[in-house]
């Protein structure tokens, strides 16, 4: 007895506090990685910059045409990306529904023929693919997931990749220039503010993987860091050079 009332307390907490988290990353990850990728390519861009011994509105011109350039390349892409994608997860569907429509047999057949394949009794796989097969908008929906492991009414909007990296990157790449904007005439707060930029990303990104938060917030800070001072030396010798 005690050994089942374990179990089931086992099963109760296993239930209530089973949870697990976004694998797919959602809304944060692209938004996370758009205003590191901006954080990044702008610091090391004005560092570089800085590195050649130029005027400090130079430094803040460079700073912002990265932003802008950056931005607008992120959502053209994206938008061009997402839009693409779109449209041949369409033209698949419309192949898919023409299917459904001209060889309802064949279709519902194979339907059933998956479901056996995944261990469920052949009479049984017959009913419930006849049963899918009644709504042609349920049985598109099935196929699409099954087939191509897509949802039809959950495709992904251009217009929203667009945006959503436009205003992440430009996110990002603010950071190292606003300093100059507030007044600062150096580039050590710009640097500053964007490896702290950098440290805050990474450890939000920990939030969709299984390292910890400071390992991740490191990491980031190490890479972009790293970028920037390579950059730096780059621009030194350049700027001697020339």
């Amino acid at each position: 007895m005690a050994i089942i009332e374990t179990e089931a307390t086992l099963h109760e907490a296993h239930r209530d506090n089973h949870t697990h988290r976004d694998v797919n990353g959602g809304w944060l990850r692209p938004a996370v990685f758009g205003a590191m990728d901006g954080l990044v390519s702008n610091l090391a861009l004005m560092t570089g910059v800085a590195g050649g011994s130029v005027a400090q509105q130079t430094i803040v011109i460079t700073g912002l045409a990265g932003l802008a350039a950056g931005a607008f390349s992120m959502a053209a892409g994206e938008y061009t990306s997402v839009a693409s994608q779109r449209e041949l997860v369409e033209a698949e569907l419309d192949v898919e529904r023409r299917e459904l429509r001209k060889h309802p047999e064949d279709e519902m057949a194979e339907l059933a023929a998956l479901y056996e394949s995944r261990g469920v009794e052949a009479h049984l796989a017959r009913q419930v693919a006849e049963q899918l097969s009644r709504d042609p908008e349920q049985a598109l929906e099935i196929h699409a997931r099954e087939e191509l492991g897509i949802d039809p009414d959950d495709l992904p909007s251009p217009l929203v990749a667009a945006v959503s990296s436009f205003g992440a990157f430009a996110l990002g790449a603010l950071l190292p220039v606003l300093p100059y904007l507030l007044g600062a005439t150096s580039l050590l707060p710009a640097v500053l503010l964007a490896l702290a930029g950098l440290f805050a990303c990474g450890a939000v990104v920990a939030r969709v993987t299984a390292r910890t938060w400071w390992f991740s917030g490191l990491r980031q800070l190490a890479l972009g860091g790293a970028a920037a001072a390579v950059t730096y030396g780059l621009g030194a010798l350049f700027g001697a050079a020339v």
